[in-house]
């Protein structure tokens, strides 16, 4: 036993001094901020803004009934010391509002709140401004109510930001009959918080064959909404053909003009599509498809369509090749594969399989960057012969990511991919996914990571199947993709030497070459800032 450990203690301190070893090409530098003890029962959500000065974060304790949530702003310095923390008081008329968001606008922080009057059955939504020592202002402002038929069905409400975050929209559905279109309510503003128009709309399909994807709202104050039309509730396929297509509504010129955009691909499946508005207020979408079903990927696809024909043009497909496909297949999946495809066999030919799309980022000269990554859960069943019931295991895959580049005209420049593998269980991949940097020309992209994947055997290709992330001790990845689509990985820190472990949900880029890195162990946390070269 003691010889066991005497060797796993061996070969832990040999990865470690291998990856020691690696850090002197980094194209960054991370600095470290101080230790702090979190207060109990609270969580970071998110960070709100940041700037030379340093960084505000929001903090949220789920409340009971009684006590209600409560919410806490956090102002860390340019050192990523805690300079203020804030708790925000969500009484109104001695009662409890419940927190909706926390968003800049214009320059400006905005406290978003929502109260359900029992009395009234309405629950309004309200914000209010957070001044620069975080205090929020005493003026409640209404922007929204929803008729509530009791505390239990309330209804929601959203917001989305354009992407110059001049325009601001806020949706929520209105009440509606089953089998007959859903209804909502559309209201948006400017940077000042000042309405520009509202609308309250019904969809041109009935709920049982529509589903609403995505909003979206445009520096003109243009709403779009994207959604998938089924065909008589049938929501797979017939005859190895879709059964289903995608759409966008558009409300324009401050709610007075409705169009619709229809986009279909034949008899290939859509299997993933995101769109944006571009600069001339033409759309420009772009996703994946399949040869087969709705949960495996073939290809890319790119089109632009014109906003006032509809004319759909610079159409471009783009299979992924065989090596791309079965890139994590063992040498017999491989060959399997091989025949499948020059057999023409589609329902056995290599696909990827439960890719998410994440972004749809606009190149300046009109191009596109696609990035996804494979995530799926897979629900486990089980008898507990302690209390005699059935139970369940849910674990949480966040795999490899894809970036694929895409010309102006819509054809496919390069595709490339990050090899990643986090299977954990019932945490709901707290700890998983990726962050990620756009630094000029590149793209960096950090995320949890098995030590043992940096021994030379898995770099050389001796290993295909790469070591799993379960939520334990793991070293930090930065993978750098170049503008050939080259990519480059290599071990940025392990969690021990930072005494936490890394939540990449949570970081994101804080400067045009830099980083906020978030960790926690416990209720210890700490940021550090990922300045790159």
């Amino acid at each position: 036993m003691m010889k066991n450990t005497a060797i796993i203690l061996l070969l832990a301190l040999l990865n470690i001094t291998y990856l020691q070893g690696q850090r002197d090409d980094i194209p960054a530098t991370i600095s470290w901020g101080e230790e702090l003890k979190e207060p109990a029962n609270t969580f970071i959500s998110k960070m709100v803004s940041a700037g030379p000065w340093g960084f505000n974060i929001l903090r949220l304790r789920q409340g009971s009934l009684v006590a209600g949530d409560q919410i806490f702003l956090e102002r860390y310095d340019d050192k990523m010391r805690l300079k203020k923390s804030q708790k925000i008081n969500l009484k109104y008329k001695n009662k409890n509002r419940e927190f909706e968001d926390l968003v800049k606008i214009g320059g400006q922080l905005y406290l978003f709140t929502s109260f359900n009057n029992q009395a009234k059955k309405k629950n309004y939504l309200f914000y209010q401004k957070i001044s620069p020592r975080l205090m929020p202002s005493k003026d409640l402002v209404k922007v929204g109510e929803i008729d509530s038929r009791n505390k239990y069905k309330e209804g929601s409400f959203d917001l989305a930001l354009s992407r110059d975050s001049s325009k601001v929209l806020i949706y929520n559905q209105l009440p509606y009959q089953k089998n007959e279109p859903e209804r909502f309510s559309l209201r948006v503003f400017d940077e000042e918080m000042e309405e520009l128009w509202t609308k309250d709309i019904t969809l041109p399909y009935n709920d049982d064959v529509f589903e609403i994807e995505e909003y979206r709202v445009d520096k003109d104050g243009n709403v779009y909404l994207l959604g998938v039309v089924y065909q008589e509730r049938n929501r797979l396929k017939r005859r190895g053909q879709p059964t289903y297509g995608y759409t966008v509504l558009a409300y324009l010129n401050g709610g007075t003009e409705t169009q619709e955009y229809r986009i279909e691909l034949g008899d290939k499946f859509i299997t993933d599509l995101t769109f944006r508005v571009a600069n001339d207020g033409n759309l420009v979408c772009s996703g994946f498809y399949s040869e087969r079903g709705t949960v495996s990927t073939k290809g890319t696809y790119f089109l632009r369509m014109n906003a006032k024909t509809k004319e759909i043009y610079n159409v471009n497909f783009k299979a992924f090749d065989f090596e791309f496909l079965t890139f994590n297949m063992t040498d017999g999946q491989k060959r399997r594969a091989e025949r499948n495809e020059k057999q023409g066999d589609e329902n056995r030919a290599p696909e990827l399989y439960r890719f998410s799309l994440d972004e749809l980022i606009m190149r300046t000269d009109g191009g596109a960057v696609l990035v996804a990554e494979q995530y799926y859960v897979y629900e486990q069943s089980y008898y507990s012969y302690w209390d005699r019931s059935t139970r369940f295991n849910y674990f949480y895959h966040y795999n490899d990511i894809l970036i694929i580049n895409i010309k102006p005209t819509g054809e496919v420049e390069w595709a490339s991919r990050i090899p990643k593998r986090q299977e954990t269980m019932n945490d709901g991949g707290y700890y998983s996914s990726y962050a990620m940097a756009t630094v000029k020309d590149r793209f960096y992209f950090i995320y949890n990571d098995n030590p043992r994947n940096f021994d030379p055997q898995v770099q050389n290709g001796n290993r295909r199947n790469r070591f799993n992330y379960n939520g334990r001790y793991s070293v930090v990845s930065l993978s750098e993709v170049r503008i050939d689509g080259s990519v480059r990985t290599m071990p940025l820190f392990t969690n021990r030497d930072a005494d936490v472990i890394t939540r990449p949900k949570i970081c994101r880029q804080s400067g045009s070459r830099n980083m906020l890195v978030y960790g926690e162990r416990g209720r210890n946390f700490r940021f550090a800032n990922l300045a790159f070269d």
